[in-house]
Protein backbone atom coordinates (compact mmCIF):
# COMPACT_ATOMS: atom_id res chain seq x y z
CA UNK A 1 0.00 0.00 0.00
CA UNK A 2 0.85 3.68 -0.94
CA UNK A 3 0.71 6.59 1.46
CA UNK A 4 -1.55 9.19 -1.00
CA UNK A 5 1.88 11.24 -1.22
CA UNK A 6 3.76 8.02 -2.43
CA UNK A 7 1.31 7.72 -4.64
CA UNK A 8 1.14 10.99 -6.29
CA UNK A 9 4.74 10.95 -6.24
CA UNK A 10 4.95 7.41 -8.06
CA UNK A 11 1.84 8.60 -10.27
CA UNK A 12 3.57 11.70 -11.53
CA UNK A 13 0.29 14.03 -10.19
CA UNK A 14 -0.84 16.10 -7.52
CA UNK A 15 -2.33 15.19 -4.01
CA UNK A 16 -4.78 17.93 -4.25
CA UNK A 17 -5.70 15.95 -8.05
CA UNK A 18 -6.40 12.67 -6.27
CA UNK A 19 -8.29 13.83 -3.33
CA UNK A 20 -10.37 15.48 -5.92
CA UNK A 21 -10.86 12.04 -7.93
CA UNK A 22 -11.92 10.44 -4.72
CA UNK A 23 -14.57 13.12 -3.83
CA UNK A 24 -15.41 12.58 -7.48
CA UNK A 25 -15.61 8.83 -7.28
CA UNK A 26 -13.56 8.18 -10.62
CA UNK A 27 -10.48 6.56 -8.25
CA UNK A 28 -11.55 5.78 -4.69
CA UNK A 29 -8.50 5.03 -2.46
CA UNK A 30 -7.70 1.31 -1.97
CA UNK A 31 -8.02 1.78 1.45
CA UNK A 32 -8.84 4.60 4.24
CA UNK A 33 -8.06 4.22 7.79
CA UNK A 34 -11.21 4.67 9.71
CA UNK A 35 -9.59 6.25 12.62
CA UNK A 36 -7.00 8.77 11.12
CA UNK A 37 -8.69 9.23 7.82
CA UNK A 38 -5.69 8.73 5.77
CA UNK A 39 -5.93 7.32 2.14
CA UNK A 40 -3.50 4.36 0.67
CA UNK A 41 -4.02 3.27 -2.68
CA UNK A 42 -2.91 -0.07 -4.40
CA UNK A 43 -0.26 -0.62 -7.11
CA UNK A 44 -1.96 -2.01 -9.19
CA UNK A 45 -4.65 1.26 -9.07
CA UNK A 46 -1.85 3.05 -11.07
CA UNK A 47 -3.13 1.41 -13.95
CA UNK A 48 -6.66 3.25 -13.82
CA UNK A 49 -4.64 6.60 -12.77
CA UNK A 50 -2.63 6.51 -15.82
CA UNK A 51 -5.83 5.87 -18.36
CA UNK A 52 -7.58 8.49 -16.28
CA UNK A 53 -4.29 11.48 -17.34
CA UNK A 54 -4.21 9.75 -20.68
CA UNK A 55 -8.26 10.04 -21.88
CA UNK A 56 -8.34 14.18 -19.72
CA UNK A 57 -4.79 14.49 -22.29
CA UNK A 58 -7.13 13.46 -25.16
CA UNK A 59 -9.76 16.04 -24.22
CA UNK A 60 -12.56 14.23 -22.34
CA UNK A 61 -13.90 15.99 -19.67
CA UNK A 62 -13.70 13.96 -16.41
CA UNK A 63 -17.53 12.84 -16.47
CA UNK A 64 -16.59 11.55 -20.07
CA UNK A 65 -13.56 9.82 -18.36
CA UNK A 66 -15.66 7.85 -15.81
CA UNK A 67 -17.64 6.75 -18.49
CA UNK A 68 -15.18 5.27 -20.80
CA UNK A 69 -13.16 3.47 -17.87
CA UNK A 70 -16.94 1.74 -17.33
CA UNK A 71 -17.08 0.52 -20.80
CA UNK A 72 -13.29 -0.46 -19.22
CA UNK A 73 -11.77 -0.20 -22.25
CA UNK A 74 -8.96 -2.42 -23.10
CA UNK A 75 -5.26 -1.38 -23.32
CA UNK A 76 -4.87 -1.38 -27.35
CA UNK A 77 -8.04 0.86 -27.44
CA UNK A 78 -6.45 3.08 -25.22
CA UNK A 79 -3.37 2.97 -27.35
CA UNK A 80 -5.55 4.02 -30.40
CA UNK A 81 -7.28 6.92 -29.16
CA UNK A 82 -3.90 8.17 -27.91
CA UNK A 83 -2.45 7.56 -31.21
CA UNK A 84 -5.08 9.35 -33.09
CA UNK A 85 -5.19 12.16 -30.61
CA UNK A 86 -1.41 12.92 -31.26
CA UNK A 87 -2.24 13.00 -34.95
CA UNK A 88 -4.80 15.62 -34.44
CA UNK A 89 -2.28 17.52 -32.06
CA UNK A 90 0.66 17.18 -34.62
CA UNK A 91 -1.71 18.52 -37.63
CA UNK A 92 -2.80 21.54 -35.52
CA UNK A 93 0.74 22.16 -34.40
CA UNK A 94 1.95 22.49 -37.94
CA UNK A 95 -1.18 24.74 -39.22
CA UNK A 96 -0.42 27.14 -36.06
CA UNK A 97 3.26 27.24 -37.15
CA UNK A 98 2.13 28.24 -40.72
CA UNK A 99 0.23 30.83 -39.66
CA UNK A 100 2.57 31.91 -37.29
CA UNK A 101 4.86 32.12 -40.48
CA UNK A 102 2.09 33.91 -42.46
CA UNK A 103 2.35 36.14 -39.32
CA UNK A 104 5.69 36.70 -39.72
CA UNK A 105 5.91 37.62 -43.40
CA UNK A 106 3.32 40.35 -43.39
CA UNK A 107 5.36 41.94 -39.88
CA UNK A 108 8.53 41.95 -42.23
CA UNK A 109 6.75 43.37 -44.76
CA UNK A 110 5.39 45.48 -42.78
CA UNK A 111 9.05 46.73 -41.44
CA UNK A 112 10.44 46.48 -45.07
CA UNK A 113 8.45 49.23 -46.50
CA UNK A 114 10.55 51.30 -48.58
CA UNK A 115 13.41 49.83 -47.65
CA UNK A 116 14.63 48.43 -51.08
CA UNK A 117 16.02 50.96 -53.44
CA UNK A 118 15.33 51.53 -57.52
CA UNK A 119 18.31 50.18 -58.33
CA UNK A 120 17.25 46.80 -56.82
CA UNK A 121 14.33 46.20 -59.41
CA UNK A 122 15.09 45.91 -63.23
CA UNK A 123 12.69 46.24 -66.24
CA UNK A 124 13.33 43.68 -68.67
CA UNK A 125 12.62 41.52 -71.39
CA UNK A 126 12.09 37.58 -70.52
CA UNK A 127 12.63 35.50 -73.57
CA UNK A 128 10.79 32.42 -74.25
CA UNK A 129 11.69 29.00 -72.89
CA UNK A 130 10.69 25.56 -73.40
CA UNK A 131 9.28 23.91 -70.10
CA UNK A 132 8.11 21.12 -68.86
CA UNK A 133 5.12 21.36 -66.07
CA UNK A 134 2.33 20.07 -64.65
CA UNK A 135 -0.24 22.11 -62.86
CA UNK A 136 -2.99 22.22 -60.24
CA UNK A 137 -5.52 24.50 -58.79
CA UNK A 138 -5.10 26.53 -55.63
CA UNK A 139 -7.85 28.15 -53.52
CA UNK A 140 -6.20 31.55 -53.72
CA UNK A 141 -3.03 33.46 -54.62
CA UNK A 142 -1.90 33.21 -51.02
CA UNK A 143 0.96 31.51 -49.69
CA UNK A 144 -1.12 29.46 -47.56
CA UNK A 145 -2.81 27.88 -50.33
CA UNK A 146 -0.06 28.03 -52.74
CA UNK A 147 2.80 25.76 -50.86
CA UNK A 148 0.80 23.08 -49.96
CA UNK A 149 0.01 22.76 -54.33
CA UNK A 150 3.47 23.48 -55.64
CA UNK A 151 5.95 21.62 -53.65
CA UNK A 152 4.07 18.61 -54.55
CA UNK A 153 3.58 19.34 -57.94
CA UNK A 154 7.93 20.27 -58.09
CA UNK A 155 8.57 17.33 -56.40
CA UNK A 156 6.34 14.73 -59.08
CA UNK A 157 7.84 16.71 -61.62
CA UNK A 158 11.56 16.08 -60.61
CA UNK A 159 10.36 12.43 -60.13
CA UNK A 160 8.72 11.94 -64.25
CA UNK A 161 11.45 13.68 -65.56
CA UNK A 162 14.11 11.43 -63.17
CA UNK A 163 12.48 8.61 -64.28
CA UNK A 164 12.74 9.60 -68.05
CA UNK A 165 16.32 9.55 -67.47
CA UNK A 166 16.50 13.13 -68.13
CA UNK A 167 19.86 14.94 -67.06
CA UNK A 168 20.44 18.70 -66.72
CA UNK A 169 17.40 20.04 -66.93
CA UNK A 170 15.87 23.03 -65.03
CA UNK A 171 16.45 26.21 -63.56
CA UNK A 172 12.58 25.95 -62.47
CA UNK A 173 9.80 28.62 -63.59
CA UNK A 174 6.24 28.72 -61.80
CA UNK A 175 4.03 31.13 -63.30
CA UNK A 176 0.16 31.72 -62.24
CA UNK A 177 -3.06 32.02 -64.09
CA UNK A 178 -6.78 33.20 -62.99
CA UNK A 179 -8.71 29.40 -62.98
CA UNK A 180 -11.48 31.48 -64.27
CA UNK A 181 -14.35 30.09 -61.34
CA UNK A 182 -14.57 33.53 -59.99
CA UNK A 183 -13.70 32.63 -56.56
CA UNK A 184 -10.02 33.72 -56.33
CA UNK A 185 -8.55 30.25 -57.35
CA UNK A 186 -5.38 29.88 -59.69
CA UNK A 187 -4.07 27.69 -61.83
CA UNK A 188 -0.20 26.92 -60.28
CA UNK A 189 2.04 25.81 -63.07
CA UNK A 190 5.22 24.22 -62.02
CA UNK A 191 7.93 24.13 -64.30
CA UNK A 192 11.10 22.95 -65.61
CA UNK A 193 13.33 24.13 -68.42
CA UNK A 194 14.29 21.75 -70.72
CA UNK A 195 16.20 20.62 -74.01
CA UNK A 196 14.23 20.90 -77.34
CA UNK A 197 13.31 17.13 -78.24
CA UNK A 198 12.34 16.32 -74.46
CA UNK A 199 9.21 14.54 -74.42
CA UNK A 200 7.73 12.67 -70.73
CA UNK A 201 4.54 10.90 -70.53
CA UNK A 202 2.05 12.78 -68.53
CA UNK A 203 3.99 15.81 -68.40
CA UNK A 204 3.17 18.96 -70.37
CA UNK A 205 6.26 20.15 -72.50
CA UNK A 206 5.82 23.54 -74.20
CA UNK A 207 7.65 26.74 -74.79
CA UNK A 208 6.18 29.69 -72.32
CA UNK A 209 6.23 32.44 -74.41
CA UNK A 210 8.43 35.30 -73.51
CA UNK A 211 7.39 38.51 -71.65
CA UNK A 212 7.77 41.82 -73.63
CA UNK A 213 8.36 44.37 -70.37
CA UNK A 214 8.78 42.62 -66.80
CA UNK A 215 9.86 44.48 -63.63
CA UNK A 216 11.93 42.01 -61.81
CA UNK A 217 13.86 41.76 -58.61
CA UNK A 218 15.72 38.89 -56.59
CA UNK A 219 14.25 37.35 -53.53
CA UNK A 220 16.79 35.53 -51.25
CA UNK A 221 15.11 33.33 -49.03
CA UNK A 222 12.48 30.80 -48.63
CA UNK A 223 9.35 31.29 -50.80
CA UNK A 224 7.14 31.35 -47.99
CA UNK A 225 8.73 34.38 -46.78
CA UNK A 226 8.43 36.12 -50.22
CA UNK A 227 5.87 38.65 -49.63
CA UNK A 228 7.69 41.66 -48.53
CA UNK A 229 10.01 41.45 -51.44
CA UNK A 230 6.84 40.99 -53.25
CA UNK A 231 5.02 43.64 -52.37
CA UNK A 232 8.30 46.21 -52.33
CA UNK A 233 8.17 45.02 -55.79
CA UNK A 234 4.19 45.95 -56.32
CA UNK A 235 4.86 49.43 -55.02
CA UNK A 236 7.76 50.01 -57.08
CA UNK A 237 5.98 49.25 -59.93
CA UNK A 238 3.20 51.42 -59.05
CA UNK A 239 5.61 54.69 -57.97
CA UNK A 240 7.61 54.11 -61.30
CA UNK A 241 5.20 55.16 -64.05
CA UNK A 242 3.69 51.14 -64.31
CA UNK A 243 0.66 48.66 -64.12
CA UNK A 244 1.47 45.42 -63.33
CA UNK A 245 0.17 43.18 -66.38
CA UNK A 246 -0.67 40.24 -64.57
CA UNK A 247 0.95 37.52 -61.91
CA UNK A 248 4.26 37.33 -61.14
CA UNK A 249 6.33 34.41 -62.45
CA UNK A 250 8.72 32.80 -60.10
CA UNK A 251 12.59 31.98 -61.49
CA UNK A 252 14.51 29.42 -59.28
CA UNK A 253 18.20 30.49 -59.55
CA UNK A 254 19.06 28.37 -56.80
CA UNK A 255 17.56 25.95 -54.66
CA UNK A 256 20.01 24.23 -52.25
CA UNK A 257 18.56 21.69 -49.60
CA UNK A 258 17.83 24.49 -47.22
CA UNK A 259 14.89 26.82 -48.57
CA UNK A 260 16.40 29.97 -46.39
CA UNK A 261 19.45 29.71 -48.73
CA UNK A 262 16.78 29.71 -52.11
CA UNK A 263 17.74 32.51 -54.66
CA UNK A 264 14.51 32.96 -56.88
CA UNK A 265 14.19 36.12 -59.38
CA UNK A 266 10.62 37.51 -59.51
CA UNK A 267 9.12 38.44 -62.79
CA UNK A 268 6.08 40.86 -62.69
CA UNK A 269 4.60 41.69 -66.42
CA UNK A 270 4.45 45.34 -67.03
CA UNK A 271 2.98 47.83 -68.90
CA UNK A 272 3.26 51.80 -68.82
CA UNK A 273 0.56 52.98 -66.97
Amino acid sequence: MFTIGDFARHGRVSVRMLRHYDAIGLLRPARVDPHTGYRFYAADQLSRLNRIIALKDLGFTLEQVGAVLEERIDAEGLRGMLRLRRAELETALAEARTRLDRVGARLRAIESEGRMSAQEVVVKKIPAVRIAELSAVAASFGPQDISPVIGPLYDELCCRLGGAGLTGFGPGVAYYEDAGRGDGSVVVHAGMTVPEGTEVEGVLVHVLPGVEEAATVVHHGAMDDVLPTAQTLATWIDANGYASAGYTRELYLECPEDPARWVTELQEPVVRA
